[in-house]
């Protein structure tokens, strides 16, 4: 079966960290696996605890595979100097759901804008060249009410077409929600809906 590329996207999916020097200024790059902007804001106040010390706390993201939610920020930086740079190097490495912040030691030597961007940019060219980027299928997510018979037969389905199961009540009446690869979404539906009494909605 053929599939467009439209179906997959590329991220990371652990850490990496990267350590980029000029005229005495130290630029530390880390990379995260983000799902939401909560995700980035947890990493990014762990990191302001470790490095109090640092002059500059950079940092770009990306999240999502339509490409509108993102964010650079230069934090004291001459404007587009640092934040700019970073999610150059994100967005050349057509990766997403990723953030890179990059903490700077001042080393006594004024860069200029040039030497910034240079800096910035580097430091998250080697980050993003020592942390694995992997493919990931685009997952649609969908809700399923069912009664409590049908689990077997609805997992069975799931686990078939390699859906992740985000969260699950299970009572007398269960609700499943459920990532579901786009690429394989109507097959899924169409073998949910044959089944009785189960319910399926897609989430917006």
């Amino acid at each position: 079966m053929v599939t467009s590329e439209k179906d997959f996207y590329l991220t990371i999916d652990k850490p990496g960290t990267a350590e980029y020097k000029d005229r005495g200024s130290k630029f530390i790059a880390y990379a995260y696996p983000i799902e939401s902007v909560e995700d980035f804001k947890k990493h990014s106040q762990k990191l302001k605890k470790e490095h109090a010390k640092a002059e500059h706390h950079c940092f770009a993201y990306r999240i999502g595979t339509d490409g509108n939610n993102f964010r650079v920020n230069d934090n004291g930086e001459p404007s587009g100097s640092a934040g700019k740079p970073i999610l150059g190097q994100i967005d050349s490495k057509e990766v997403t759901n990723v953030a890179v912040i990059v903490v700077r030691y001042f080393g006594g030597a004024l860069l200029g804008v040039p030497g910034l961007i240079n800096s910035y940019k580097t430091a998250t060219m080697l980050v993003l060249q020592v942390t694995p980027i992997i493919q990931k299928q685009i997952e649609i997510t969908y809700t399923i009410q069912f009664d409590y018979t049908r689990m077997n037969e609805i997992m069975m389905i799931l686990k078939q077409y390699n859906c992740a199961v985000i969260s699950q009540e299970m009572q007398l009446f269960c609700v499943i929600k459920t990532g579901i690869p786009k690429n394989r979404t109507r097959e899924v539906l169409y073998q949910l809906k044959e089944l009785q009494n189960v319910d399926v909605q897609k989430i917006v």
